[in-house]
């Protein structure tokens, strides 16, 4: 009699299996295709990216600048949620507000040649533009606003650089409402309705 199989349950790995995973899986400089990669979930790890950048394992912050890179190259957002992927495990992780922080801002060209380069906490860069539109949360008791650095993943763009983009806005008229935005790579993101400054 063929003896019944019992279904396997995932392993959830610790932080040195998913270094390991990961550094094998990360041969280039540069995030991983962890879009082409569908692990078994393996659950949640106790880790956490605080809203100012910071990694946290276990409640201590990740000191390692290579390793707190390492595992932002394996992150990816699914819905809501976040998660560190490997070719073979996938765990959930928290993240507070956005996984990065964008610190500086690279102004080139003018007008419609405009173009925004943002620079985040790990190093990473991004233009923005349609494949990486920046948005402003105006829900909270101060805009919050954001930039898109890849595959769904945000950063959050800091006080200082948010100034020096607003420094930059222009007025836009979008279905009859005049916007206060700014423009880059041929594209207008309004942040706030012009009527609200007053």
């Amino acid at each position: 009699m063929a003896k019944a199989m019992s279904a396997q349950i995932p392993v959830k790995p610790t932080i040195n299996d998913l270094t390991a995973t990961a550094t094998a899986a990360v041969k280039e400089r540069g995030p991983a295709p962890v879009h082409l990669w569908n692990p078994p979930f393996c659950g949640d790890i106790d880790m956490r990216i605080a809203r100012d950048g910071t990694w946290f394992h276990e409640g201590g912050p990740i000191t390692r600048p290579a390793m707190v890179k390492l595992f932002s190259s394996i992150l990816r957002k699914d819905g809501d949620a976040y998660f560190l992927v490997t070719p073979v495990e996938k765990v959930g992780i928290t993240v507070e507000d956005a996984p990065f922080v964008a610190q500086d801002m690279e102004v080139t060209g003018q007008g419609d040649d405009q173009h925004l380069t943002f620079t985040t906490n790990i190093g990473e860069t991004a233009t923005a533009g349609p494949d990486n539109p920046i948005r402003v949360d105006t829900t909270g008791d101060a805009p919050a606003p954001y930039v898109t650095i890849r595959a769904n993943l945000e950063a959050k763009i800091d006080r200082k650089t948010f100034y020096r983009m607003v420094d930059l806005g222009e007025e836009q008229q979008i279905n009859g409402t005049a916007w206060f935005g700014v423009r880059s790579s041929g594209v207008f993101f309004p942040m706030i309705p012009t009527a609200d400054l007053a």
